[in-house]
């Protein structure tokens, strides 16, 4: 009974794994919404994402500058930084940056499609210190009528009264608008009760809050306010949106100094993609092509495997949201190789059974089972190496590992699951007998 479902089973797992890896990299657009007939598939390159080589985009090298309470750059700091970086340049809506630490005091951003490198610039090198202080009415009043004054540490902020609560003690802020529609930003308090206390024993008193030392806006205190407040201001969208994705990410441990930033051009980026993938398809046509003329059948088969393959490998790209750079390109197509060297391992030990005699059922048997010890070593020993660059090395060194590793680890499965199946279902069939089909 096995026996016969066996087939008919693995077909189905087959093109439903086929299916799920197609809609995976060109996923369906609107199918809820919109009728069968007038579905279509979302381009590749919106669901594989690419990294500043492909794309263009604003390259940043940061050099972390200690101070009198941090007298030397850790580790530990460098880790923060990157840690503060991400959720800076992620609030900015960036796709998937890449944040790696160079040497022992320096940092290095990376981040595709950015359109405004000077807002970049700028939200990398603030530190958003949020203070409330109570404020009094004669400060107040200049503080809102002269900017110059607003804006100086030493004017409204040194004039008014102690901190009475900091930015760190606030659990989250969002950029919003009012209801007159004037951009505001809602935050919310780690310790309600902390917060609540402030503003009952300063009921009728100015709260002023202040950014960086510079006065933003102030308010009576009508009520008690516990878990949630606004900070109004002259503020435009964009402002908001820093000034909220500054106080999620917190203030730097350590200043910073940008000492290199390099932008690369969309049409370069765009350049590089197009020869790249040319590259590659070039590769995979010829190597489809030496696979059917020298193999024949099998060969072929291997072919309908290597698509399988392929297909597999970009849908795990595109699942967990990989960045594919040049380096990754390059990994994708060496694991095309790695693919094939397994077929003709596999192809070549079936040849020698049937030159000496075996039937072709036979032959195919023993050639999968004699040729897989030498295709898991040699694919085996390149996994361990994959993983080795992508544990230990950093930047683009890891996008080259990430796509050698699982190519590799694919392409053993391919080569000896779905190629050993492809050519299981012509031969236990007798589909084609002729031993000249299979290269002997």
């Amino acid at each position: 009974m096995w026996n016969k479902l066996k087939r008919p089973l693995q077909a189905v797992l087959l093109l439903v794994i086929v299916a799920l890896c197609v809609l995976q990299v060109a996923p369906i657009q609107n199918w809820q919404t919109t009728p069968i007939w007038k579905w279509h598939f979302a381009p590749v390159n919106q669901s594989i994402h690419l990294g500043l080589d492909l794309q263009g985009g604003v390259q940043v090298l940061l050099q972390l500058e200690p101070t009198e309470t941090v007298p030397k750059i850790t580790p530990d700091i460098q880790d923060q930084i990157v840690q503060v970086i991400d959720q800076r340049v992620n609030g900015l809506g960036v796709s998937e940056p890449v944040i790696t630490k160079v040497g022992s005091d320096r940092v290095q951003v990376d981040l595709p499609g950015v359109k405004d490198p000077d807002q970049v610039e700028q939200t990398l090198k603030e530190e958003a210190v949020l203070a409330f202080k109570i404020v009094p009415e004669a400060v107040s009043a200049r503080a809102n009528s002269d900017k110059k004054y607003a804006a100086d540490p030493n004017g409204a902020y040194k004039d008014s009264g102690p901190i009475v609560y900091a930015g760190a003690d606030l659990k989250g802020a969002q950029a919003a608008f009012g209801q007159a529609g004037d951009p505001e930003i809602d935050f919310q308090t780690k310790d309600p009760k902390k917060f609540g206390q402030l503003t009952r024993e300063n009921i009728g008193k100015l709260l002023g809050i202040f950014l960086d030392k510079k006065f933003v806006s102030d308010a009576t205190i009508q009520g008690v306010i516990t878990d949630s407040g606004l900070i109004h201001g002259t503020f435009s969208e964009d402002d908001t949106i820093r000034i909220a994705n500054e106080l999620n990410a917190g203030a730097l441990p350590v200043p910073t100094k940008i000492i290199e930033k390099a932008e690369v051009g969309p049409t370069l980026g765009a350049d590089d993609l197009k020869k790249s993938l040319y590259a590659s398809i070039l590769g995979l046509v010829l190597v489809l092509v030496f696979m059917a003329v020298v193999y024949r059948l099998p060969g072929v088969l291997a072919d309908l495997a290597l698509i399988v393959y392929v297909l597999a490998l970009l849908a795990l790209l595109a699942a967990a949201h990989a960045v594919l750079t040049l380096p990754g390109i390059a990994g994708f197509v060496l694991s095309i190789g790695m693919a094939v060297d397994a077929n003709v391992l596999i192809f070549e030990r079936m040849k020698e059974e049937l030159w000496a005699g075996k039937s072709l059922r036979t032959a195919v048997k023993i050639g999968f089972q004699r040729a897989f010890s030498s295709v898991f070593d040699s694919h085996f020993t390149t996994i361990v190496g994959a993983a080795t660059l992508f544990l230990l090395g950093t930047g683009t060194v890891k996008g080259f590992a990430y796509t050698l590793f699982w190519g590799t680890v694919f392409s053993l499965v391919t080569a000896t699951v779905v190629t050993r199946f492809f050519v299981d279902v012509v031969v236990d069939n007798d589909l084609v007998t002729n031993q000249k089909a299979y290269g002997a």
